[in-house]
């Protein structure tokens, strides 16, 4: 009997570090069209005043492009820059993708929309409960409207678990250094597992999980999802060293009841300026190294001839062994 308990036990363990090793992220990707939905890039989080914004709600791990049905539905609301709420409604539709076995399918998703009608810094705050994960989990993300009002972003907006950014969460480039703070209930959420994972699209999440597994089969997930703790005071650093769409996730473990996690979505930009050689700059160096080796050739040539006795000095030579012959006749 007590081997048998020891066995169960191990088993669970070995569960729960397989769950946490390739973590569930609420996403939500800004797309003005449904059926490039899953191209997102930095520049969808940003909006014009006046326009309509939807927001696409999906459910899976973001680094392997691995989907879930999401559901129940999850809660919308869109918080402007002067502190009004918008609750949102929320539709149902589907979304192509690939499951745990990767298997393609279409998986359940919710998507809504609202007018950007403020400059400043929108953020659209996600609450979905998972009874499989046992997990509250609320997500947000920015939506920023207005050359130079940076206004808004490092706004709280009341969630259970909260990730608050020190760092303005978008015009961030490639190699930037993250910080932020990890609430709960209003307080610092201290020595809490912050979780950090880019999201891949199906093609390219299918390739790198593949050249994970090859170059590091002892532990595979451990660059899926990377993992930071936040100190005394809630703080945390990590560097978003790739372009793409972040997630930065701290959890509150609630022994017996359902974790509650907080969630900040990050679009982060290629390096600027971006360093590349054009093509004509190549072409025009290679005829620059062409002109220069004649121009040498040539010079080399210049200098032989000088060194050479010349016509001059020939005829100078042959005039005074002239004079001389004649003195001598004389």
């Amino acid at each position: 009997m007590k081997n048998a308990l020891k066995y169960l036990v191990i088993i669970g363990l070995i569960l729960c570090s397989a769950g946490m090793a390739s973590a569930h992220f609420t996403m939500i990707f800004p797309s003005d069209d449904e059926s490039t939905v899953f191209d997102v890039s930095p520049e969808d989080f940003i909006a014009d005043l006046g326009e309509e914004k939807t927001v696409y709600i999906i459910w899976g791990h973001p680094y392997e492009h691995i989907l879930f049905d999401l559901e129940p539905a999850p809660t919308v609301s869109a918080y402007k820059p002067d502190g009004s709420v918008e609750e949102l409604e929320v539709s149902q539709i589907s979304v192509p993708g690939q499951d745990e076995e990767g298997n393609d399918g279409e998986f359940v998703a919710y998507k809504a929309s609202f007018i950007v009608d403020q400059m400043g810094d929108s953020i659209v705050a996600v609450k979905y409960v998972s009874e499989e994960e046992e997990l509250v989990d609320y997500t947000k993300t920015i939506i920023h409207c207005g050359e130079e009002v940076w206004e808004g972003w490092d706004a709280t907006v009341g969630q259970e678990t909260e990730v608050v950014p020190y760092v303005r969460p978008y015009g961030m480039e490639e190699g930037f250094v993250f910080s932020g703070k990890a609430l709960y209930e209003g307080k610092a959420l201290s020595d809490s597992i912050v979780e950090v994972e880019k999201y891949h699209t199906l093609e390219a999440g299918r390739q790198i999980v593949e050249d994970a597994e090859a170059l590091f089969p002892y532990d595979a997930p451990m660059v899926f999802t990377r993992q930071v703790k936040s100190d005394a005071d809630g703080d945390f650093v990590y560097t978003l060293d790739e372009p793409g769409i972040w997630y930065v996730g701290a959890t509150k473990e609630n022994e017996g009841e359902y974790s509650v996690r907080g969630v900040l979505e990050l679009p982060v930009l290629e390096a600027f300026p971006i360093e590349e050689t054009p093509v004509e700059t190549v072409i025009l160096s290679e005829e620059g190294a062409e002109a220069e080796e004649e121009e040498e050739e040539e010079e080399e040539e210049g200098e032989e001839s000088t060194s050479a006795p010349g016509f001059e000095a020939i005829f100078a030579v042959s005039g005074m062994l002239a004079v001389l012959c004649l003195t001598r006749r004389k």
